[in-house]
């Protein structure tokens, strides 16, 4: 039986710069291996933590679904589904949230980061937080253990979601026998936290990121924007310090990176940079752009795709959730 691989995305704006190369590059880059069998969801639920606004969210969840779809995703070779559109996920929810202790939760990262600032705002530690966003990582420890999820590929902020599944998994083994597989995160190492236009983290809450599927002009203009420092044009510059130089490899040909690194060692100005930076980039989004478009503009090619992966997904999650509640004395 092959292992499966997990990835969901939040749908809570556009997909920028820092999501492509920080997930969607590299969970692309895992789909070709054949070995093991992949599952990707559009976490529409997960949204909802946030997202009050009916044509927001849809228009958002399709435009995560028309994302992967833009950037080669096969739909065919893989289950593709949207979080909602499987009930099963919510059933187990509530199962394991009667697995999982209060202070589990009051220990996971988001909830404490929003108590600490409410804390130094002198505000009541609880101050705009819903259950939602408390008991967030049990709905995604629904995510990873309704599919016998053996891998989760994360950034290093997003480990402690695949201990907390574990742990909710190994009390639940505890109690009724081998059920759940432990998960194991699989931490993209090789991608870097990459700056936004202001030197700071790329991230939609700083209103500092690059929308992948900008237009042309809009997108120069974005680059443009990246802040660079006073380095004469003449001076030599390390490739390795630059945030043009690390998106600009993302998007180009080994060849072409070996030459731009050249450039930088030799003399080359920020604005030659941005410039090439410009084209690779232009070049390797020109076709997923057009497809972006033609998706979005057809929301009910995206529903059609999305109906056949959830049958997918749930040809795995119906008979699972059935084996899950007779091992509670339910009957089904």
């Amino acid at each position: 039986m092959k292992s499966t691989i997990l990835t969901g995305i939040k749908p809570t704006g556009q997909v920028h710069l820092g999501n492509y190369i920080g997930a969607i590059k590299p969970a692309l880059e895992l789909a070709k291996m054949q070995t093991h069998q992949h599952a990707y969801f559009v976490a529409d639920y997960h949204s909802l933590t946030k997202i009050h606004h009916a044509e927001e969210l849809r228009h958002l969840s399709y435009g995560i679904a028309a994302t992967w779809l833009a950037l080669g995703l096969d739909p065919e070779k893989v289950i593709f589904y949207r979080q909602s559109d499987v009930p099963e996920v919510f059933e187990l929810n509530w199962i394991l949230a009667c697995f999982a202790s209060k202070g589990l939760m009051n220990r996971a990262h988001a909830y404490k980061a929003i108590v600490d600032q409410n804390r130094q705002l002198d505000k009541d530690i609880d101050s705009g937080v819903n259950m939602g966003i408390f008991t967030y990582p049990i709905l995604m420890a629904a995510d990873i253990l309704m599919f016998q999820t053996d891998i989760v590929p994360v950034g290093k902020d997003q480990v402690q979601h695949v201990e907390i599944a574990r742990d909710i998994a190994d009390s639940f083994n505890r109690t009724y026998g081998d059920t759940f597989k432990l998960p194991e995160y699989k931490i993209q190492e090789e991608t870097a936290v990459l700056p936004g236009l202001d030197g700071r983290k790329m991230s939609k809450s700083y209103n500092n990121t690059i929308p992948l599927f900008v237009e042309p002009k809009k997108l120069q203009k974005l680059i443009n924007k990246i802040k660079t420092d006073s380095t004469p044009p003449e001076e030599p510059k390390d490739p390795n310090q630059s945030v043009l130089f690390s998106i600009y490899k993302e998007f180009a040909t080994p060849l072409e990176i070996e030459k731009m690194r050249e450039q930088y060692v030799s003399g080359i100005s920020w604005g030659e940079a941005k410039k090439q930076l410009f084209q690779v980039m232009n070049r390797f989004l020109e076709e997923p752009r057009e497809k972006y478009n033609e998706l979005m503009a057809s929301p009910e090619k995206l529903d059609e795709i999305l109906k056949r992966g959830v049958e997918k997904a749930r040809a795995v999650s119906k008979p699972f959730l059935k084996e899950i509640k007779c091992k509670l004395g339910m009957n089904v």
